[in-house]
């Protein structure tokens, strides 16, 4: 399956932006999926995974409560609402494939694909 992320962008503190995330060459509707980010100089970190039929989400703990996880499996998407958002929040933004549960683990995931930044100024 390759992956597809989009939507990021420069936010003032405080704002939101929505990331989307398009599957193509799979079965879409099978995969439990997670974003994750990656700071300059910092390794990836899990931000959220949803289940293969949105019935189970969950966050990374600097994460809950501003973020939300979502999918369409009609329109091979899943999205990743960002609201309240932090200068820390800035990062290079990933989808990904769970081999195995909806995790928070980095190393569940894979076909990553390329990622998009998000850029929160103070």
């Amino acid at each position: 399956v390759q992956l597809q992320a989009s939507g990021g962008g420069l936010v003032q503190a405080g704002g939101s932006l929505r990331l989307s995330c398009a599957a193509s060459g799979g079965t879409f509707s099978r995969y439990h999926m997670g974003w994750f980010r990656q700071a300059p100089g910092k390794e990836r970190e899990s931000v959220a995974t949803i289940s293969w039929s949105g019935g189970y989400k969950n966050y990374a703990d600097s994460v809950k409560g501003r973020f939300t996880i979502s999918r369409d499996n009609a329109k091979n998407t899943v999205y990743l609402q960002m609201n309240s958002l932090k200068p820390e929040d800035t990062a290079v933004y990933y989808c990904a494939v769970s081999f195995s549960d909806p995790s928070l683990r980095v190393a569940d995931y894979g076909s990553w694909g390329q990622g998009t930044q998000v850029t929160v100024s103070s």
